[in-house]
C-alpha cells in the first residue's frame, strides 16, 4: 500500500544523522520535524530560525513562531534566530548538511521543478534555488503521480528548473530512489506496492 503525508516524512527522516543541520522545505518536508525523535538533528528554516521543533499541539500555537511556509511551529531550548541575510549565508556557505524539499517534477538527472507553474500564481520562489545550489545533500519528498495520475518522475522535466542536477534522493509515496547513472534506482518499496506499479507510473528511466 502506498505511504501517506506522513509516512514519507518519516522515511525522509531515517535519512538523518546526529549533528546535521538541516533545511525543510514547504509542504510534506515540514513533517519531518514530527519524526526527528531523539537524533540530535539542528532544523533550519530560512525565514530565520534554527533549532526548529515540532508541530505545536492544538491551543498552543504562538502566531510569532512560523516556518518558510507561514505554518506555526515550536521552538527548542537552543533555538537561535536571526534575520534572512544570515540564514541564506548559513546555506550559500555549505553550513547546511542537507535539504529535503517538495517538487513539481523530478527528473532522471536529478534536475528539480518545484518552484512554478507557467500561468499560474505562486507566491514566489523562496529559497530553493539557494538551498539545491548550497547545500551538501538534496532529499525530494513528494507523491509519484500529480492528481490526473501522471508521472513526476520524468526523463526530463517540463516545467522551469530549480537546479541542474541536484537531487541525490527521491522518495515518493511509491518508494525510495536514487538518482545515478543512466537513470534512477529503486533503494526501497513501500510495503505492497510492486516493481511493476512503479514503472507503471514512472517515465523516467529505471535502472534496476
Amino acid at each position: 500500500m502506498p505511504w501517506d503525508r506522513n509516512q514519507m516524512a518519516a522515511r525522509a527522516a531515517e535519512e538523518l544523522e546526529d549533528g546535521m543541520y538541516v533545511n525543510l522545505g514547504i509542504g510534506i518536508p515540514t513533517l519531518v520535524a514530527n519524526y526527528v525523535g531523539d537524533k540530535d538533528i539542528t532544523l533550519q528554516s530560512e525565514n530565520g530560525m534554527l533549532g526548529m521543533g515540532p508541530f505545536p499541539f492544538e491551543g498552543e500555537e504562538d502566531p510569532d513562531l512560523i516556518n518558510a511556509g507561514k505554518q506555526t511551529i515550536t521552538e527548542l531550548s537552543r533555538t537561535a534566530y536571526f534575520d534572512s541575510a544570515q540564514s541564506f549565508a548559513m546555506i550559500r556557505g555549505g553550513k547546511i548538511a542537507a535539504a529535503i524539499l517538495g517538487a513539481m517534477e523530478v527528473a532522471e538527472n536529478g534536475d528539480l521543478a518545484n518552484w512554478m507553474i507557467p500561468g499560474k500564481l505562486v507566491k514566489g520562489m523562496g529559497g530553493a534555488m539557494d538551498l539545491v545550489a548550497g547545500v551538501g545533500r538534496v532529499i525530494v519528498v513528494m507523491d509519484h503521480a500529480n492528481k490526473k495520475g501522471e508521472s513526476k518522475v520524468l526523463k526530463e522535466c517540463t516545467l522551469p528548473l530549480t537546479g541542474k542536477g541536484v537531487v541525490d534522493r527521491i522518495i515518493t509515496n511509491l518508494g525510495v530512489f536514487d538518482v545515478v547513472e543512466g537513470g534512477l534506482a529503486i533503494v526501497e518499496l513501500a510495503d505492497g506496492v510492486s516493481r511493476e506499479e512503479v514503472l507503471s507510473l514512472t517515465d523516467a528511466t529505471v535502472v534496476n
